[in-house]
């Protein structure tokens, strides 16, 4: 079944997603060698709390944090702690927010320091 959304959904829709963006920029300028993921996650928190939102992930199936961080290998879904990044790593962050009863979602690749070029490649391409 598909359900139809009204304009003023859509709109509710684009401030949850809006959201996510801005969350996501608050992060970015965080990111550095030397700082774990749980410290990326606590920020997220609050910036989506102070925001009047929720965080979309947490909770949801038992999950325990507000974001998703997979550091190199890790795929999706990976779980904040308490490692530090290092440089030459990259962490995809996963972002949910649940604003005005909708829900916005979005994941970004950053780079921590320099990357090897075949890395770049495969974030460019993928």
């Amino acid at each position: 079944m598909i359900f139809y959304k009204t304009r003023d959904e859509i709109e509710l829709i684009r401030k949850s997603s809006l959201l996510v963006g801005k969350t996501l920029a608050e992060v970015a300028k965080m990111i550095q060698p030397g700082v774990t993921t749980l410290e990326l996650d606590k920020v997220a928190q609050e910036f989506i709390c102070d925001h009047g939102a929720t965080p979309s992930f947490k909770g949801y199936g038992g999950f325990p944090n507000s974001l998703c961080t997979s550091v190199n290998e890790a795929v999706v879904h990976g779980i904040p702690n308490s490692t530090p990044l290092i440089d030459g790593d990259i962490v995809s962050i996963d972002c949910g927010v649940y604003l005005n009863e909708f829900h916005g979602d979005s994941a970004y690749t950053f780079e921590i320091g320099e990357v090897k070029s075949e890395v770049k490649k495969l974030i460019e391409v993928t």
